[in-house]
């Protein structure tokens, strides 16, 4: 099976007709593909202006894609790298605290579904690897209120996504299936449409 790198020289490939140069770029979705396999084809198509069916368009159009492609791939390796390294001293220290931010990591590791969007054609609009920078931002900086990737706070639960984890938090603005890790208690509260428990007032 032909890895990342190997199908990106096949878009890459003026001796390759437009329709295989094409596919070779699907596939690279296969291995790596931030919002799903749908999405993230969606979203390329649009940002690069061709059809998701059109076999007959201007290649340089598949490069610029997959250079996009290229550096968030870049951006998310490096990140795993890094997690990966801080994972091991932790472990070598004594620290050793499983939990909801490495059960992420366990289902999406290698960037496959790392900002998925559940709906295909409700993603963000920015290029790919500023939505992983803000996503790496978030992780790294604790839990917030509002979407880790647009900012928008309207987080809504959903109890039928099509992949793992199966149900969660989504944001309503750009349709980013947001870590749970991510987020607070409260902002999780709220998205579950559950009352936050208020803290008794001292007499």
């Amino acid at each position: 099976m032909a890895g990342f790198r190997s199908l990106a020289r096949q878009v890459r490939d003026p001796g390759c007709d437009t329709a295989l140069r094409r596919y070779s770029l699907r596939k690279c979705l296969e291995r790596f593909a931030p919002y799903g396999h749908r999405a993230t084809w969606h979203h390329l198509c649009r940002r690069h202006r061709f059809g998701p069916e059109d076999r007959e368009l201007d290649p340089r159009r598949l490069v610029a894609a997959l250079e996009e492609l290229e550096e968030a791939r870049a951006v998310w390796l490096a990140y795993e790298k890094e997690f990966a390294a801080r994972r091991r001293r932790e472990k070598h220290e004594g620290l050793r605290r499983p939990g909801a931010l490495d059960d992420w990591h366990r289902r999406t590791w290698g960037g496959n579904g790392v900002a998925r969007c559940d709906d295909p054609a409700l993603h963000p609009s920015e290029p790919l690897a500023v939505v992983l920078r803000r996503l790496i931002a978030a992780l790294e900086s604790g839990p917030g209120e509002r979407c880790p990737v647009c900012s928008g706070p309207r987080i809504e639960w959903r109890p039928d996504l099509e992949n793992e984890p199966w149900f969660g938090p989504v944001c309503g603005d750009c349709g980013v299936v947001v870590p749970r890790a991510v987020l607070t208690s409260g902002a999780l509260a709220r998205a579950r449409g559950e009352a936050f428990p208020r803290l008794a007032s001292v007499a």
